[in-house]
């Protein structure tokens, strides 16, 4: 059965950081691409990041560029999402997914697999 578990968001100021992880199991996780989606109430899911199996692929929302950055560690099963320089507009359910297409992608569709979510909450 293939879980992926979010964990580490929160509560922080604006200007403040969080990293955010997805511990992955059931799957061999070295094959999938990952990406970090983000939902706010009200909103539809938005695709915040992506990273190929290798890790030398990686795409970004624009609205995140500069100020988050994806990484993984297939040794650990486990992604992860730095944010930095964190806005009020960044609030969400933030969730991880997993995809076995060719090519990062910022398409709901085309991931297989996805966490619960975890909320991550910007206070101004």
């Amino acid at each position: 059965q293939v879980q992926l578990v979010e964990s580490g968001g929160g509560l922080v100021q604006a200007g403040g950081s969080l990293r955010v992880s997805c511990a992955a199991s059931g799957l061999t996780f070295s094959r999938y691409i990952m990406g970090w989606f983000r939902q706010a109430p009200g909103k539809e899911r938005e695709f915040v990041a992506g990273i190929s199996w290798s890790g030398r692929s990686i795409s970004y929302a624009e609205s995140v560029k500069g100020r988050f950055t994806i990484s993984r560690d297939n040794a650990k099963r486990t992604v992860y999402l730095q944010m930095n320089n964190l806005k009020p507009e960044d609030t969400a359910v933030y969730y991880c997914a997993a995809s076995t297409s060719v090519g990062v992608s910022s398409r709901t569709t085309l991931y297989d697999y996805w966490g619960q979510g975890t909320q991550v909450t910007v206070s101004s």
